[in-house]
């Protein structure tokens, strides 16, 4: 039996939602970025029932989503680095991992048993309304099979996750189309872990230059894995045309069987990326062969989950 389907823009869909993840239940949530799959961040079991229908490892972290900064303080401590950071992106794609407060209402195993804990309040407004029925912090990484690709309308989360999951809340494709920038931040220092959909530049504004961590096959927050976002083709990037059993997503003046942005708009081609990919995916090609992306502004995002859709795929069932 498939997942429910309820809309974003009916009250009655909002609280039929926030009951069924009181009663232990899997939710798919539209946000900003990619719709996450919810679940109760203090209930075990529905984690555990989480990790089960993503086929997600254990041993990495999940994302809390609170609906503001009150919320975010019983779970972790902010230093005045932090606190400016909330300030000036929440509610939006940035996710903050700090030191967990010991009493902190999510639960060992949505933590991966660390004491720090990510934290994102989303700017999507049903996802806010359902935080806000709910009460309490819920977890929610992208509500799709670990590795594959993430994602952007509930359409999506139906054919990857349907059957597995209770509910999932329409709310329309995703506006920004890439996962949260994730920041560690100790005291007054900041460390870029995921490059996502704010841009580095406006981040440094306020920390300065950021730190970069590497990546780890035991990740301390989420999408540190290598292999991830990963179609069933393989991925060539840096293409300037499609050779022999490929197709060719492009990008500015090199055109392609689907173009993520004729303009070179970096929030265009953002937007568009995992539905580009899913699209050419469905042609049945055995490699996509992707046009050079800009590493700047939204650019390094794109290209952080590029080079991930490109990685060895030997891991691949384990990937977040």
């Amino acid at each position: 039996m498939s997942a429910e389907t309820l809309s974003a823009q009916a009250p009655s869909s909002i609280e039929r939602a926030a009951d069924l993840l009181r009663g232990g239940g899997l939710v798919g949530m539209p946000t900003e970025t990619v719709y996450g799959l919810a679940a109760n961040a203090a209930d075990p079991d529905a984690v555990a029932r989480l990790y089960e229908a993503k086929g997600r490892p254990r041993f990495n972290p999940l994302i809390a989503h609170v609906s503001d900064l009150a919320m975010a303080e019983r779970l972790a401590r902010f230093s005045p680095l932090a606190r400016r950071l909330a300030d000036a992106f929440w509610p939006g794609p940035l996710t903050l991992v700090l030191p967990k407060q010991p009493d902190a209402p999510i639960c060992d195993l949505a933590n991966a048993g660390l004491d720090s804990v990510a934290l994102r309040a989303p700017a999507h407004p049903a996802a806010r309304a359902l935080i806000a029925a709910f009460g309490q912090p819920l977890v929610a990484p992208s509500a799709n099979p670990s590795g594959a690709i993430s994602p952007t309308t509930a359409q999506h989360v139906l054919e990857g996750l349907g059957p597995k999951i209770d509910a999932v809340i329409d709310g329309g494709a995703c506006p920004v189309g890439v996962e949260s920038t994730v920041v560690a931040v100790d005291g007054e220092r900041a460390t870029l872990l995921r490059p996502g959909g704010l841009a580095r530049q406006d981040i440094e504004a306020i920390t300065g230059p950021l730190a970069r961590a590497g990546e780890t096959d035991a990740p301390t927050s989420p999408g540190m894995l290598k292999s991830h976002y990963a179609p069933n083709a393989a991925l060539r990037m840096a293409a300037t045309e499609a050779g022999p059993d490929e197709v060719l997503l492009g990008f500015g003046t090199i055109h392609g069987t689907l173009n993520l942005s004729p303009t070179g708009d970096l929030a265009e081609a953002a937007t568009g990326l995992f539905a580009a990919l899913r699209q050419l995916d469905a042609l049945g090609a055995k490699t996509i062969a992707v046009a050079p992306i800009p590493d700047e502004g939204l650019g390094e995002a794109i290209n952080d989950r590029l080079r991930r859709a490109a990685a060895p795929r030997d891991d691949i069932a384990i990937q977040p």
